[in-house]
């Protein structure tokens, strides 16, 4: 089984249920990594999963606003299966990194395991 990653993803989104979030956003960020077994000796771009694909399918997602990060996160792995479906695995964690709690230092955030 190969493992494709993408590590360190930084956005600034709009996700979150306390006031304001839906306005200001603020910054997250996004580890993902994706299993697939090959058919064959992998020659080609065509026979792998391209991570400039998966980076275009993380990027949209975060874009919408919502309200929270499972649903992201869900949506995320469902769509990189519908693009890929020779993955097996998808392991994707989000975190916000400026959560609106008084006195917090550090981030929030949330990892979802899907297996297909």
């Amino acid at each position: 089984m190969i493992a494709v990653h993408l590590k360190d993803l930084k956005f600034h989104a709009h996700h979150g249920l306390y006031a304001g979030e839906e306005k200001t956003g603020g910054p997250f960020e996004v580890q993902l990594t994706v299993w697939y077994q090959p058919s064959a000796t992998i020659t080609s771009l065509e026979q792998t999963i391209n991570y400039v694909t998966l980076f275009e399918l993380v990027k949209q997602r975060m874009q919408q606003t919502t309200g929270l990060l499972e649903t992201v996160a869900e949506d995320i792995c469902s769509n990189i299966h519908a693009r890929f479906n020779v993955v097996q695995k998808v392991e994707l964690s989000i975190y916000k990194c400026a959560p609106p709690i008084e006195g917090f230092e550090g981030k929030t955030g949330i990892t979802m395991i899907k297996t297909f």
